[in-house]
Formats: structure tokens, sequence, C-alpha cells
């Protein structure tokens, strides 16, 4: 039976996919943290971005980093029923290189997507800033993980419906 060309070019595109670089894949835009801003700043950021981990960077290196689970640690609201109002306040005086984790997990971009999911996994962690000459570059999550491993999924099944490709 002849293939069709599309039948290769699905083929080429799986083997391309498994073999994607963090480059390939990383955040390039990065909202980023000073070590003196207020917890307020990154709480304000973090809920209008819909952002979940902010580096700390002081002149452009990688110094620690900030998450949302750092952020309910330090507000005391859920403990004693302050208002959202009163939380900002008390978030506002509190400088992030408080409540930061200073020893952060890094990748280069040109690891392997697989080495950098192994990293998160091992470390439990949900993102990876991505460092090249010790400055950052970049920041690679798990969401950005899932939407990766939803297109070779896609991918696959594809391959899997085109008896040709699967032996």
């Amino acid at each position: 039976m002849a293939s069709n060309p599309c039948d290769f070019a699905l083929a080429r595109c799986l083997e391309h996919v498994l073999r994607m670089l963090v480059r390939d894949l990383m955040q390039r835009e990065v909202v980023t943290l000073k070590l003196n801003d207020s917890l307020g700043l990154a709480d304000d950021v973090m809920e209008l971005g819909r952002i979940r981990h902010m580096p700390v960077v002081l002149t452009g290196v990688v110094v620690g980093i900030v998450s949302q689970r750092d952020l309910y640690r330090a507000a005391v609201s859920s403990v004693l029923q302050l208002q959202r109002s009163t939380e900002r306040e008390w978030l506002a005086g509190i400088p992030v290189r408080t409540v930061m984790s200073p020893n952060v997990i890094t990748v280069a971009p040109d690891e392997t997507i697989h080495a950098a999911v192994e990293l998160m996994l091992r470390h439990r962690i949900g993102c990876l800033p991505v460092v090249e000459h010790g400055k950052l570059v970049g920041l690679i999550s798990e969401t950005d993980c899932l939407r990766h491993l939803a297109r070779v999924l896609g991918i696959s099944e594809k391959q899997a419906e085109l008896p040709e490709l699967s032996q």
C-alpha cells in the first residue's frame, strides 16, 4: 500500500515533538520580582496575570522564587479572618525576600523537555526558571509541559489511526 505524504509529515512531527528542548517550550516573557518588592505587589501581579510562580532576580540573576503557596503561607487572613483590605495591608509590609524559596532549581534552555519534567517531578516543584550564562531567559511550568503532552498525545493518536506508521 502506498503511503500518503501526510503520513510521513505526521511521523516527522511526532519525532520532532518528542525531541523538543526547553527553549522550544519555555515562556520568554517572564514577570519577575525584586528582593525588596512587597508580597502585596506579588499577590496583585499573580492574581491579575493568573501567574503561580515568579522568579526573584538581582541584576538578572535568579536568587529566589515566590509561588502562590508562599503567599498563602504568608497570608494570615485565613487564621485571623481578616478582610481582604486588611490582608492586602499586611502583605504590603512584607518584603518578598522573607518568604521566597532561595534554593531555586533551574534548567538550561538546551535541556530536553523530558529532563525538565523529571526535575520538576523529582523536586516536587511546578516550574523551572530557565537560565543561560547565569541569567534568566525564560520559565517553563507544569502547565507548559501539560500542553506539550496534549500535543504529543494528539499526534500519537493520529499516528495510531494510520496502520503504515504504527509498524
